[in-house]
């Protein structure tokens, strides 16, 4: 777990980190650099999920990499289905990371939404809809390993 202090929204304790995974993990369909190291890491704190449409089909190469399967959404309404994942877990326990469209919805309920500008770029709604913006998913990790970065990027 990962515990949190932020002024103007108290305590907060993060269980789970939910990420969409193309575009924020993986370009094209590929795991990006140290992401397997930096998810076991980030494992040992919290619970970690990955949630996908899975757009470049290679999701199965990716949950080999990783040691674990994401979770895979039907296509069509994919912001609601990635809004009821997080509902599901409780929202005020949940980081959620993500850079397309169909984020937005997730990085909005759930206690912390961190929006990645990816190569991929990040879409409006999402943008709108997080609490942080970093510069890439790097940047994530580091936050979630020294969460006092993100007490000073969040206090009112």
């Amino acid at each position: 777990m990962i515990s949190l202090h932020i002024l103007g929204k108290g305590k907060v304790q993060i269980e789970h980190v939910v990420f969409d995974v193309n575009g924020t993990l993986a370009l094209d369909g590929r795991l990006l650099d140290d992401i397997p190291d930096r998810i076991q890491t980030l494992r040992k704190q919290v619970k970690v999920h990955l949630i996908t449409a899975n757009t470049h089909g290679k999701q199965d190469t990716i949950d080999k990499a990783l040691g674990f399967p994401a979770d895979l959404l039907t296509p069509g309404d994919e912001v609601q289905q990635k809004t009821r994942f997080v509902e599901n877990l409780n929202p005020d326990t949940v980081v959620a990371i993500g850079q397309g469209a169909n984020d937005a919805g997730m990085l909005h309920i759930a206690a912390i939404g961190i929006g990645i500008l990816s190569k991929e770029g990040i879409a409006k709604e999402t943008l709108m809809a997080a609490d942080l913006l970093l510069p890439n998913i790097y940047a994530a990790f580091d936050c979630l390993e020294n969460p006092q970065r993100l007490v000073a990027s969040l206090r009112i």
